[in-house]
């Protein structure tokens, strides 16, 4: 039977907050929708102090970005996308078109379509996602999507020279300076300056994730994000000093991100709590890792493996690092994860920005019927049909009498014609 020897906040805690947060980004949406580019100024100018004579950076404007940078950080960056690109270009490999003759003279199929318009949101405020430009538009680009524009917020009024120049080396068509609801909004519902987008992806704070929410069906989204979250699996392998500086890796995003230990190790469990308090005491960001450890921090204690194994799936965390003595036990048991980081040499950092898989991973327990950002969300797999006369006359026939089955009169007349059409094939 698992021990919590630490709790962190239940969902009912933070309903109250998301009542505010819907009814505020509804709001915001209501307004761009009827005014367009003028509310987009309005909520750049009182959110951000920000409004510019164009949001939309010029090619003089992205260079200047670009030659502002030190050689070091550019060489990263390309680094980094070349890591992204050869992985999904290898994801993208692995969709293939299909047709086949399921009876003679039928033949089925599907194509692989990338969506001609993506917008892609990459956040800033205190922590500039240089990364998310990688994640979204970069994959976008692989998948062979028409037109990708990507906004992001100012930074201090002005853009941020390594985001800017991730989003341009990524290959967005168009780069806007906003922030916020107002960003995902406009690239959603268009302006009278920025067209449509069909799709909307990338991660940002509470209020971006309710505006997504609320515009899906409009358009499509990649996943509903929360908070970022990290489960730490650890046996008595593992030391708490890794445990505790990957938890608290993760904690800073912000300060309502779970972080919590699962192990089997009352030492691990011990070493951990006293680590991340050492931690917490040098650590430059532990105003926010330290509220989030308070606030939703978990150690958990179990029996056995496969105790941590049941405890972990019903967790179903967007990262799980994986400190054991036989990580690949894990890879072949384990269900719902967003991504799995096996054996103490990686860890999520090296997920969220470099390594090459997509940082972009489902949250609030999501991974239970959905894994993350990859080129396959840029792509619609579409079903076609063919058939010959003779083909026809065989399926109308079974068709016709499922249709009376059901009283659809009308389905039922369609398949009829054929099979007086093509009777005599």
């Amino acid at each position: 039977m698992v021990t919590y020897l630490k709790r962190g906040a239940s969902a009912a805690d933070t309903e109250s907050a998301a009542a505010q947060v819907r009814q505020t980004v509804d709001d915001i949406l209501a307004r761009i929708g009827t005014e367009g580019d003028l509310a987009v100024r309005h909520y750049s100018e009182t959110f951000d102090k920000f409004s510019p004579e164009s949001f939309r950076l010029s090619d003089v404007e992205i260079k200047a970005c670009v030659d502002s940078l030190d050689p070091r950080t550019i060489d990263d960056i390309k680094f980094a996308q070349e890591q992204i690109r050869t992985f999904a270009e290898a994801q993208k490999a692995s969709l293939q078109d299909i047709e086949i003759e399921t009876i003679p003279g039928v033949r089925l199929g599907h194509k692989n379509i990338p969506i001609g318009n993506v917008g892609c949101y990459i956040p800033g405020g205190r922590y500039p996602m240089v990364a998310s430009a990688h994640m979204s538009v970069l994959t976008a680009r692989v998948a062979g999507c028409k037109r990708v524009i990507a906004c992001t917020p100012p930074t201090k009024g002005a853009a941020h020279p390594a985001t800017i120049a991730a989003m341009h080396f990524a290959g967005a068509d168009e780069i806007y300076l906003i922030g916020g609801v107002q960003a995902v909004a406009a690239m959603a519902l268009g302006t009278e300056t920025i067209a449509p987008v069909d799709m909307l992806v990338g991660p940002g704070n509470a209020y971006v994730a309710e505006a997504k929410r609320q515009l899906f069906g409009r358009v499509g989204i990649d996943l509903f994000a929360g908070p970022t979250e990290i489960l730490v699996i650890a046996d008595d392998s593992a030391d708490g000093e890794m445990v505790a500086t990957d938890l608290l890796g993760q904690a800073e995003h912000g300060p309502t991100s779970p972080a919590i230990l699962l192990t089997t190790s009352q030492r691990v469990a011990d070493e951990t709590v006293v680590e991340i308090e050492r931690q917490l005491g040098v650590l430059a960001t532990a105003d926010i890792a330290g509220a989030a450890w308070r606030d939703y921090g978990e150690v958990i204690l179990c029996a056995d493996d496969n105790e941590m194994l049941t405890e972990a799936d019903r967790i179903a965390s967007e990262h799980v690092e994986v400190l054991t003595e036989d990580p690949k036990w894990w890879l072949d048991n384990m269900t719902n994860y967003g991504g799995l980081f096996l054996g103490k040499e990686t860890n999520v950092a090296y997920g969220d920005k470099v390594i090459g898989t997509n940082h972009t991973l489902p949250t609030s327990k999501a991974a239970r019927y959905t894994g993350g950002l990859w080129v396959g969300k840029f792509i619609k797999t579409c079903t076609y049909q063919t058939c010959t006369e003779e083909a026809s006359r065989i399926i109308g026939e079974y068709g016709s009498r499922l249709c009376a089955i059901e009283n659809f009169a009308g389905h039922q007349e369609q398949c009829d014609l054929r099979v007086r059409r093509y009777g005599n094939a």
